[in-house]
């Protein structure tokens, strides 16, 4: 029987003519070209829908530690949720990111700025996630780069606070605010003192700086409360954080701020401790403490729940994923980060919680641009 070309079941197959097939080898050679020219790291494929990882100083180094996987940890003490929540894969940042800290969103739209990034330290990035879009746009770049900025959005102004200008040293107390409907930075009121690592909410109008970490060379977490009056354009001192640290979660939850775990002088000692402020009495109490004592985590609010997911602490990186409900002080455990990752940036966009960049092992040698999102049903 005569067939026309090769087949592939009872589907024929076309045959590639000379003219499509030169065609066909010369793309194929323009992108292994365009492949080889590649950065290392770039090259480095670490699944997650093309998910990279970077190495912070050396760009040869492709490929995590060997301990990376004992380094993970998800179990956790608290009881388990009847509805644990699933997580899914989405687009990941343009490329690998670390110690944003923090993220803030706004009109479904999730600001990441700053931090670590193609082998510096004090990155001025400024990357928009689209949720609707699945999508990564860039914007405005912060007026000056820095790590481990604390951010908050108000009123539709996004504000950067402090941050480390070196690899976890030099913090400064310069604030920018950004006028999300304009796409400009302007300056503003500095902080009084000289921070990174600080928690950031935006409540009332004002913005509240909480805690962090200070010193030139050695870090020293302090217990500083600050409050920003946009209308005033200066800062006044509130009733300090009881316990001095840095790298902590903070949220805003029915008109109080919640302060949850965080490092004692720069993350070398993990924390436990869950303290929240009242604004009308100006005064602090403690709640049920985080089940897994961590730093750099991240901490949203989800359907009435504050979730802590991901962190690190001494040889532990952390995956855990626990809700705490105010109403019961009562904290449950949820479904696992699958990638753990400190210093992410990450906030909640709708019905779920996006979880973007990170450290994927301890310390600050690696990044990645993994983007997960974390939702109840």
């Amino acid at each position: 029987m005569q067939q026309s070309g090769p087949s592939c079941g009872d589907r024929p197959v076309k045959p590639v003519h000379s003219a499509q097939r030169r065609t066909l080898v010369k793309a194929a050679l323009a992108a292994l070209a365009a492949f080889a020219m590649a950065p290392a790291w770039l090259r480095a494929q670490a699944g997650n829908d093309g998910a990279t990882i970077m190495h912070a100083r050396d760009a040869s180094i492709t490929r995590l530690p060997p301990n990376a996987e004992a380094q993970k940890s998800f179990d956790s003490a608290a009881a388990r949720a009847a509805k644990p929540g699933r997580w899914r894969t989405r687009m990941p940042l343009p490329f690998p990111r670390s110690e944003m800290a923090w993220a803030a969103a706004w009109n479904g739209r999730m600001h990441v700025v700053g931090g670590y990034g193609n082998l510096r330290f004090d990155r001025a990035y400024h990357h928009i996630y689209d949720a609707a879009k699945n999508a990564w746009t860039e914007a405005a770049p912060l007026p000056r780069g820095a790590s481990h900025i604390g951010v908050a959005i108000g009123n539709g102004v996004l504000y950067a606070v402090g941050g480390f200008i070196d690899q976890i040293r030099l913090p400064h107390q310069d604030v920018y605010a950004f006028d999300i409907a304009k796409g400009e930075w302007r300056t503003v009121a500095p902080l009084p003192r000289a921070r990174a690592a600080a928690s950031v909410i935006a409540l009332d109008g004002k913005i509240h700086a909480i805690a962090g970490a200070s010193g030139r060379d050695i870090k020293k977490s302090v217990d500083w409360h600050e409050v920003y009056d946009p209308a005033a354009d200066k800062w006044e001192p509130r009733a300090p954080l009881p316990d001095a640290r840095d790298h902590a979660g903070a949220v805003a939850l029915n008109g109080r701020i919640h302060v949850i775990g965080g490092g004692l002088d720069g993350s070398s000692r993990s924390s436990d401790l869950h303290q929240v402020y009242d604004l009308q009495a100006d005064a602090w109490e403690t709640r049920a403490p985080l089940p897994t004592p961590r730093g750099g985590h991240a901490a949203a609010v989800l359907r009435e729940r504050i979730f802590i997911m991901g962190g690190e602490s001494t040889g532990k990186l952390h995956g855990q994923n626990e809700g705490y409900d105010v109403k019961t002080d009562r904290w449950e455990s949820y479904a696992p980060l699958p990638t753990p990752r400190h210093g992410a940036g990450a906030a909640t966009i709708g019905d779920a919680i996006y979880f973007a960049g990170g450290a994927p092992v301890t310390g600050t040698a690696f990044l990645t641009s993994v983007n997960e999102a974390f939702a109840l049903n």
